[in-house]
């Protein structure tokens, strides 16, 4: 599927990306500064163009923002000098770039590379999948060499956030070869297979002690964790109890990293049983989420209750509930809508079955267990859900129809993800509000939230948001991950963050260019 329809489902693999030919045999140890690293990624990614969403929030080994993420999340200059100057009335904002820094190509970096970045996003032509989350951009100038001004049509609050997306050189990329200013430079690319990069040696931020990064694409969780163990990998994301494996074992360490990271199930509103507020506010009453936590992810995560974390300041207090199932309280909500238990044990109203499908990427085994387990949980109040593993092809042209376990999450601005999943201009919009949801309230709180220069205002508009979304049950949220990496060698310069979805972009690999053998 293109990457506008399945770039949520697919970022993971993003950020890392260049390519090559596939590993023959057993990748190298790691520990030496010249050997290959070979990174286990769970998903492919369709294109490395940062235009077209690749890598957008930063972290990529290939491409620098304007602005970078520290580990504690907090912003820096990147490819800037400084933190930008903005006017008062906080419509225009200023990057003055740093003096040195070249492309893979030799290129030195200017101002114009900046405005054709964004500009080129920006052009309805490109048809850019994120486009929405820079729509409050009028335009984007290079004013000499090495000042840019973004000219906004109103305040924006998250715009120095957006700035790491990364850039490319005037003219754009070639598929064939893209080029970038990051620590790492493309070499080739097998597609279903691996990437390749190597070290950039005149990188502005100096020269990564790893020489050869390979990105090898391993789609099932459990093929992933064997070739890890095989010696094929020196590191990998692994689910919860995959990663339990390697726990004890010698050279080998397991990171467990905090995460805004959810999944949830998707409910299509305009389908007639997935569509009644009491069948999903009945479901969300039946999910038992703390036994998910305890077993599916081996303690490594929490339950949730909506898109925004209580580890986030942004999150609502209200939103939240038991962790533990009331199904007493769920059966009556269902009594009380007419939905009457047959003598087969599901339920049914005017003559309608309570029974939806609840999809899943096949090779994805933690979304599987959750599937099983929801699916256990709704027959005790007499709901039918029938788990069904499908590819990412197969899954698309179903949501509108089939409930989804879908993943998200942001520890960034709540403007994230959000706004796509939850605006009726998102409607059918491929993994964006899939399940055609409209609520002009909502609507009107997104919209407050992304154009307000007040951050009380701003707080309010997500507050209330949440509570919505959280009582209407647009989805029914089932956990929040920590993210598990298993890592072979002794490595120093690991330093976990709190991980978006996206956690191959920005996550525990972001600073791999800094990592260097240990003693």
């Amino acid at each position: 599927m293109g990457l506008a329809r399945r770039l949520a489902a697919l970022t993971v693999a993003a950020t890392l990306a260049t390519a090559c030919s596939a590993p023959q045999g057993p990748a190298p140890a790691a520990g030496g500064a010249g050997d290959a690293f070979v990174i286990g990624l769970g998903s492919e990614f369709e294109n490395l163009s940062p235009v077209l969403g690749f890598a957008a929030d930063g972290g990529s080994l290939m491409f620098d923002g304007l602005m970078r993420r520290a580990p504690d999340l907090s912003l820096q200059p990147n490819l800037a000098s400084a933190p930008p100057a903005s006017s008062p009335d906080g419509k225009t904002v200023t990057f003055t770039l740093r003096e040195g820094v070249k492309f893979h190509d030799g290129r030195p970096l200017t101002a114009r590379d900046v405005a054709y970045t964004y500009t080129t996003l920006l052009d309805p032509k490109t048809n850019s999948p994120i486009s929405g989350d820079y729509s409050a951009i009028e335009q984007v100038s290079a004013k000499d060499d090495r000042t840019v001004e973004f000219t906004l049509k109103h305040p924006y609050a998250p715009l120095v956030q957006r700035t790491t997306l990364g850039i490319v050189p005037e003219g754009g990329i070639d598929p064939a070869k893209p080029v970038g200013t990051g620590p790492y430079s493309f070499v080739s690319w097998t597609p279903g297979d691996k990437v390749v990069l190597k070290a950039n040696e005149s990188y502005f931020g100096g020269a990564p002690a790893i020489k050869n990064v390979v990105l090898a694409f391993a789609l099932d969780d459990n093929v992933r964790s064997t070739r890890l163990a095989a010696g094929e990998f020196d590191a990998a994301i692994l689910p919860p109890k995959a990663a339990k494996r390697f726990e004890n074992t010698a050279g080998t360490k397991v990171y467990r990293v905090d995460s805004a990271d959810y999944r949830g199930i998707m409910f299509p509103m305009k389908e007639k049983v997935t569509g009644d507020l009491a069948v999903r506010k009945a479901f969300d009453l039946a999910v038992d989420r703390q036994a998910m936590v305890d077993t599916i992810l081996a303690g490594s995560g929490k339950p949730a209750f909506g898109p925004i974390s209580p580890d986030i300041s942004w999150h609502n207090p209200a939103v939240t509930g038991n962790p533990r199932p009331d199904r007493d309280q769920a059966a009556k909500l269902l009594d009380e809508a007419g939905w009457k238990l047959g003598e087969d044990g599901v339920r049914a109203k005017d003559g309608l079955r309570a029974a939806f499908t609840l999809m899943y990427p096949a090779g994805d085994s933690l979304r599987k267990e959750l599937a099983l387990a929801t699916a256990s949980d709704a027959k005790k109040i007499g709901l039918e859900v029938k788990p069904e593993g499908l590819d990412w092809d197969a899954i698309e042209p179903r949501m509108a129809k089939d409930a989804l376990i879908m993943g998200y999450g942001s520890p960034y601005d709540p403007d994230y993800l959000n706004y796509e999943l939850f605006h009726s201009s998102y409607q059918g919009k491929g993994f964006f509000n899939p399940g055609y949801y409209a609520n002009p309230e909502v609507d009107k709180l997104l919209e407050t939230g992304r154009e307000s220069a007040d951050e009380a205002v701003r707080k309010q508009a997500y507050t209330d948001f949440q509570k919505i979304i959280h009582d209407q049950q647009v989805w029914t949220y089932l956990v929040f991950l920590k993210h598990v990496y298993v890592v072979r060698g002794d490595w120093q310069g690991i330093t976990p963050s709190v991980d978006a979805h996206e956690h191959a972009t920005g996550g525990l690999f972001r600073d791999l260019a800094s990592w260097k053998p240990g003693k």
